[in-house]
This record gives C-alpha cells, sequence and structure tokens, in this order.
C-alpha cells in the first residue's frame, strides 16, 4: 500500500509561497490523474493544481487560507491499486506511523513555518505579535482601515488560532463600523476647538502654540502609530439595489491601480496612424496562415513587433524606477492586457518579444489569450514585464489613457480602426480618399520620461506601422 505527497510546484522564479483558496476534493474521493485537487492563489494568478497519480484522497496537510511554501506537501493520496474509499477512515493512524520519511517531513514542515513566521514578523501591519496573519487578511484589514491593535482582538477560527477570511470579514460586518464611529467622534472635537480659536490668521505657526493645553483637555493622548485611519464615508444603498462583493482579482486591480496614480506622473501623447496598408496585407494572408498553422492571425502580433522595434531604438522607455535609480532593463518583455469573461482584467507577458519573427509572436499571443480566459496560465508567466500594450479598440474605443502597470514607466493604448476620409498627397496635388485608420495613445511616468522621449516613442511605433510592406511574407 503506497502513498504520494501531492507537493506546492515550482510556480515560477519570483513565487516562494501562495494561499491555499479552496479545496475541489474531499478526503475519500477518487481521484484521476492531471485532475484539479485544490486552487490556490498568488498576487498576481489564481491556478489549480492537478494530481500526478491516480488514487484516492486520504489526507489534507493544510486548511482554506493557509499559507503553503513550494515545496511542502498539501495533500497525500492513496495509489494502491485495491483501495477501497471505504477503508479510508482507518487511513489516518497509517499515515500517521513514525516512518523516517513522514518524520522527516514534519521536521521540514515546522522548520518551514518558523522561517515563514520570521519572516513575515516585520511586516503585520506595523505591530509586533506571535500571531500569524496570511496575505489576504492583512490586505483585508489595510483595505478596511482595520489597525494592529484592533486586528490582535479579533477572535480566529483558524489552524492555531489564525484569522481567517470569514473571521475579519465577519468583524468588519459586526463590529467596524460601531468602533470607527467611536474613534471618529473626539477627532471632530479637536478640529472645531482649533477653527474655533480666535487666533490671528497672519501667524499659523503662533495659533498652535497655546492649543496643546486645550487638546489635551479635551482628548487623550495618542500615538501617531495607532491612530486609526479616517472613517469612510457610508455609500448609500437604496432599495432594489444589488451589492455585488469584489471577487479577490477585482481587489488587486483595484489596490494596483489606486498605487500607481499615486506613484507615476502620468503623461499621454496620442497619434493618428494610417494603417492602410496593415489591413490590406492581413486580409491577404490570414486564410494562408491560418491552413499553414492552424491559427488566426489578428492584427495585435503586428502591434507588438512594432512597439519591439520601438523599444530596442529608444531603449530608455524600457526602464523602472527603484526609489532614485533607474534600472535599464536587458529584455523586452512585453505584457498584452487580456480581458476575462467575469470582466476583470490580466496582463501575461511576451518573453524576449524583440527576438521573435512574426509568426513566433502570433503563437505567443495566440496561446496567452486562450489560456487567460480558461484561467490556466502559471504565476510566472504575468511577471517580468517591462512594457505594457493595451488593446482598447477591441470594445470600440477611439483612444484613452491607460493607467502604468508598475514597475513600468510607459503602456500603449491601441484603439479602434476605422475608415474615414483623409486628404493624401500626391504628385499632381491633394486628394480625399478613404483610408483605414487609428489613435495611439501613449501613458508614461513624467517623473523619468519627458515629453519628447514619449512622443518619440509614439512617433516610432506609427512610422513601422504606415511603413508596412504590403509584399511582405509573414
Amino acid at each position: 500500500m503506497s502513498k504520494f505527497e501531492l507537493k506546492l510546484p515550482r510556480m515560477g522564479e519570483s513565487v516562494a509561497e501562495a494561499t491555499l483558496t479552496s479545496w475541489l476534493k474531499e478526503v475519500g474521493d477518487t481521484i484521476e490523474m492531471d485532475e484539479a485537487i485544490f486552487e490556490i492563489a498568488t498576487d498576481k494568478v489564481d491556478s489549480e493544481v492537478p494530481s500526478e497519480v491516480d488514487g484516492v484522497l486520504i489526507e489534507k496537510c493544510f486548511n482554506v487560507d493557509d499559507i503553503v511554501r513550494v515545496g511542502q506537501t498539501v495533500a497525500i493520496i492513496q495509489i494502491s491499486g485495491d483501495v477501497d474509499v471505504a477503508d479510508v477512515s482507518n487511513t489516518s493512524n497509517v499515515v500517521e506511523e513514525p516512518e523516517p520519511v513522514l518524520e522527516e517531513m514534519v521536521a521540514v514542515a515546522e522548520s518551514a513555518v518558523a522561517h515563514a513566521r520570521a519572516e513575515t514578523s516585520t511586516v503585520q501591519l506595523n505591530g509586533s505579535s506571535d500571531r500569524f496573519y496570511s496575505p489576504l487578511v492583512k490586505n483585508i484589514a489595510k483595505e478596511e482601515g482595520i489597525s494592529f491593535e484592533v486586528l490582535e482582538t479579533i477572535s480566529g477560527t483558524g489552524k492555531d488560532g489564525r484569522v481567517t477570511k470569514d473571521d475579519i470579514l465577519s468583524y468588519v460586518k459586526t463590529g467596524a463600523s460601531k468602533s470607527a464611529q467611536q474613534v471618529a467622534a473626539p477627532e471632530r472635537v479637536v478640529v472645531q476647538d482649533k477653527v474655533e480659536a480666535p487666533q490671528p490668521v497672519a501667524a499659523p505657526v503662533k495659533v498652535a502654540a497655546p492649543e496643546p493645553s486645550v487638546a489635551a483637555n479635551s482628548t487623550p493622548p495618542v500615538s501617531k502609530a495607532n491612530t486609526p485611519a479616517p472613517e469612510k464615508p457610508k455609500m448609500q444603498v437604496s432599495r432594489g439595489d444589488e451589492v455585488i462583493p469584489m471577487t479577490r482579482m477585482g481587489k488587486l486591480i483595484a489596490k494596483h491601480m489606486n498605487d500607481s496614480i499615486s506613484t507615476s506622473a502620468h503623461v499621454q501623447s496620442f497619434i493618428e496612424v494610417d494603417v492602410t496598408n496593415i489591413v490590406t496585407w492581413r486580409n491577404k494572408i490570414k486564410d494562408a496562415f491560418f491552413k499553414s498553422e492552424g491559427e488566426k492571425f489578428t492584427f495585435t502580433p503586428i502591434f507588438m513587433e512594432a512597439v519591439a522595434k520601438a523599444l530596442k531604438k529608444y531603449p530608455m522607455m524600457n526602464i523602472s524606477v527603484d526609489g532614485d535609480t533607474v534600472i535599464k532593463k536587458k529584455n523586452i518583455n512585453i505584457g498584452m492586457a487580456a480581458a476575462l469573461p467575469d470582466g476583470n482584467l490580466i496582463v501575461p507577458v511576451i518573453k524576449n518579444a524583440d527576438q521573435l519573427n512574426l509568426t513566433g509572436i502570433a503563437k505567443v499571443v495566440n496561446d496567452l489569450a486562450n489560456r487567460s480566459r480558461n484561467n490556466a496560465l502559471k504565476p510566472d508567466e504575468v511577471q517580468g514585464g517591462t512594457y505594457t500594450v493595451t488593446n482598447v479598440g477591441t470594445f470600440g474605443s477611439v483612444f484613452g489613457t491607460p493607467i502604468i502597470n508598475q514597475p513600468q514607466v510607459g503602456i500603449l493604448a491601441l484603439g479602434a480602426i476605422r475608415k474615414i476620409p483623409s486628404v493624401i498627397e500626391t504628385s499632381e496635388g491633394d486628394v480625399i480618399a478613404i483610408r483605414s485608420k487609428m489613435y495611439l495613445s501613449h501613458s508614461y511616468d513624467h517623473r523619468v520620461v519627458n515629453g519628447a522621449l514619449g512622443s518619440m516613442f509614439a512617433k516610432a511605433v506609427a512610422d513601422y506601422l504606415e511603413g508596412w510592406d504590403v509584399n511582405r511574407e509573414v
């Protein structure tokens, strides 16, 4: 009777741990090879972890919301050919036999837990405690304005008394609003005292001098570190309104967008591009490409090739900012924003795009787009981007002002291709003709990219597209 330890697989160079979000199988369930057993989530992507063998699930080593490090055993599967599901109730004793392999596994797990606690002890919401909080719980606490001291008072129902997602959400529903109102009251008293104080407007520095005694008499001293976040205004919900909780990915996207706006000085440049030659060329080759490669040929690979060429020409657009330093990236890894069926957005990355030919880019684009829609991307495939392209024209938008994908410094939005009347210069004079045109909208970080560089980069992309050879082979 043999057992198989299903470990958390390596999900990319930069991913060391993940949160177990749900179990898809229960103890006693029969499992086939490649059948998904549980779901995990990193800060970038959600993934399902499949079984590597056929058998019966006999033990779960972690609970939902637990943090699992790469290489740790998550489940134990009985792979004996004559396993009876009815015998699963007796398998717990077998698993707990003091075999050397299992003892070693327990020692490794205990060491990993101790290491994880040591790593997270410095980032526990600006507080110190022996209590462990998962990234999910900490994110919820941050979003809801729950201080570390308050978080410490929440009763946990998880393993070793840990606070789970349900615990903190239950607290938010039942107690957070009352606490916020009680905390907010004395702040208003202090502000009122300062407003009514008969101090000269021309001497703001002197106004604060006599006030410490007044503030001290009306409000007990509160340290800056422990001052709770300001109370968020309550949204009025009318009868008939539907309250829809944000998904985990939706919350991450919202935070990422907010952080980007507060980090980068966003500036935009717009340029109109005549893509008539590209439209004509694609219509000519798309059927032959489908017959030879078995895949559709869209406009996206052409735009990706143009962006890769422009990044090669202007390498200071292929950078990131780290404090007071600029890191110029060696590789050109282009992020491709893709819409998901649930309305969220994900940005898989075309690695080393400048080293791929047009056919290679087309295959990578199709593969990443398909697996994005099927939630089958690996965490490493949405990391390492150095520049991003988003196609707002897919939904009919003519142009847009996209938000930079941190820590990059630029993002290009592709507008819808439209047939419009245009003035064409000829040797015999100007004529009006119907042309296929689109807008490129370039958002860039004005901290490190000035208007000249941002505009020249967009112009380089436009020039490459307008100069397309209609006789080119794919």
